[in-house]
This record gives C-alpha cells, structure tokens and sequence, in this order.
C-alpha cells in the first residue's frame, strides 16, 4: 500500500549571517528566532531579530507563515502578520537589511519496503552412475611416432629504418583525462524561468528524461545532457551528449571543464543559457542584441523608465542572488 507523499521545506538563506547556507525541515511547526530552542537560530548578537521571531505551521498540504516579532517579518518586500506561503517566495526578517531566506518545499514519496528474497533451492543430488568403460578407460593408449623439429630460421636483422617504422605503428594515442567523481555534501541551487531547484549533494544530471535530477523542456536537450559535479575545491560542468554541445565563455569543452563566478554556459547553440556564480548558483540569462543599449527617440525624449518598470525585468534568481 503506498505511503502518504512527505512534504519538506527548504530554507535557502540568500542574506545575512547564514549566507549559502541550505536548512531542510519535515516538522509540522518550524520556529525561527534567535532563542536556542528554534529550529532556524540566529547568531544572540543579532538584536534585530526577536528571540521568538516567527513560525511556519503545516495546515494539510499548506504552510502558514505567523510573525510574532517587534521588527516585523516581510515575504516579498510586503509586511505580514499572517500569509500562507508558495514555494519560490522570499522572506525578509526585521528589515530590508535584515536576514533574507527563500522558501521552497519538496515532495518527497517513501521508498516502498524491498520483497523479501525467496529461500534458495535444495540441491538435487544426482545418482551416481555405473561405469561401463571402466575396463577401456584403463588400457594404456597407444604411444604416437615421434616428431621430428624442424630447425627454426634465423631471422634477419631489422634495419634502422624499418624499427622506426614498427615502433611509430604500435604507439596508440592515449585516452582523453578524466577525474573521478565521487557524490560530495555541496549545494547548489538552479534558475531557469520561473523555476528554482535547491540540491545538497552533487553530481547532479541535466537532461529532458523524467529520472535527471534538473528537467530541461528545451528543444536542443538531449535526454541526459550535462553534468554539475564538485571536485577538488571546485565546481564543474561535464558534457554528456558525446557531441560537443556545451560551450564556457564560447569556447567547447572537452568532456569536462570547472567553473568560475561569472562563466556564461551555452548547453548548445540554440541554448539555454546560464551563468555561473560563486557559491553554487546557476542562473538564466538571455542575450542582449546590439542594438539593446539604442532607445527609440521617443524613449529618450521621455527620460529614464520608471525604476518598478526596470524590477520587473530582473529574473526571480537575480533579486535572490545580488550582491
């Protein structure tokens, strides 16, 4: 009988002393403040959050967020004093400047038990058989003529010529390096459209089968298409598709490459297109055009846009992740 699905909450902190950090949380009440007994602690010297700030509780398949601080708890830039939260919204505790989480949740299905393994089956002993060719198997068996060896011929001496010639035919080209990648405790979080993942260990798979850890619906992906792995103190990206499709900085890469903040990542030529950022972050991004920085002549007569015009440009992982 399948079991009831878990729901678990990540909180992905973005801001203030806990930056980087991922907190997963499966209890139906998660306390947050900086009193030693609430499952999200701040650090005692950060006065201004309350000691019992606010509490997320579980109404059936919901979350509710209740602030119970002097500083006030905000989820997405608004005031609140009771809100039931969506998966991608942003909490701001105290104030604007104050520590900042992303809330996400997870459905997670319980492993069903293994069968249990069948008994193994009695061996079948088999009668032993009488031996008719017992008589013939003992007469000796006839002794062959000897043979006669031929003389081995001598070989003739190679030339100097010749064993460069054999020499430069056995060489093989080595394989292409590769580094072994092991499953490490690192985070990484991904932004593609009004989508955002948090993962806790890597490697993770790119691709567009349902079993990838990061689903793609792109045109240009391949079924299993990349690869985020951590090796050594770095990130890195290996390519998958055998076909030489991923591009870092324009330039293809040869099975794997690692990653520094800033690198622009082409998953083929027809895209998409991320951009890597220190701490595990990969973030969508669309090209300018050329002519992106040229405002029409009514544009410019008018003056600069409005600044709520030019936020809501800015993708939902940019707002997250600025520095």
């Amino acid at each position: 009988m399948p079991q009831a699905p878990n729901i678990v909450v990540q909180l992905i902190h973005i801001q203030g002393p806990l930056k980087g950090e991922i907190q997963e949380f499966s209890d139906p009440e998660i306390t947050i403040g900086r009193h030693p007994s609430c499952h999200l602690q701040f650090p005692k010297d950060l006065a201004i959050i309350s000691r019992n700030h606010a509490r997320i509780v579980r109404e059936g398949n919901r979350h509710k967020l209740i602030d119970e601080s002097t500083n006030g708890t905000f989820v997405n830039g608004k005031p609140i004093t009771e809100v039931y939260l969506k998966s991608g919204d942003v909490l701001t505790f105290a104030e604007e400047g104050g520590p900042k989480v992303s809330f996400v949740t997870e459905m997670k299905q319980a492993e069903p038990a293994p069968p249990p393994r069948p008994a193994p089956p009695r061996p079948i002993e088999t009668p032993p058989t009488p031996n008719h060719q017992e008589e013939e198997q003992k007469r000796p068996e006839p002794t062959p003529p000897p043979i006669k060896k031929r003389p081995k011929p001598t070989p003739e001496p190679i030339k100097s010529e010749e064993r460069k010639l054999v020499k430069d035919s056995v060489q093989e080209t080595p394989p292409p390096a590769d580094i072994p990648i092991e499953r490490v405790k690192m985070p990484l979080a991904i932004q593609y459209g009004p989508t955002l993942r948090a993962y806790k260990e890597l490697p993770i798979t790119i691709g567009r089968k349902p079993d990838c850890d990061f689903t793609l619906e792109h045109p240009a992906i391949l079924d299993r298409h990349a690869q985020i792995f951590f090796s050594g103190d770095s990130y890195g990206i290996k390519d998958l598709t055998g076909k030489a499709m991923i591009t870092v900085n324009s330039q293809p890469i040869n099975l794997h490459t690692f990653l520094s903040g800033g690198d622009r990542i082409h998953l083929s030529p027809r895209g998409p297109k991320f951009q890597f950022m220190a701490g595990g972050r990969l973030a969508e991004v669309e090209e300018e055009s050329p002519s992106s920085n040229e405002a029409p002549e009514s544009q410019q007569s008018e003056g600069p846009p409005e600044p709520e015009a030019a936020d809501k440009k800015k993708s939902m992982f940019n707002k997250l992740f600025q520095r």
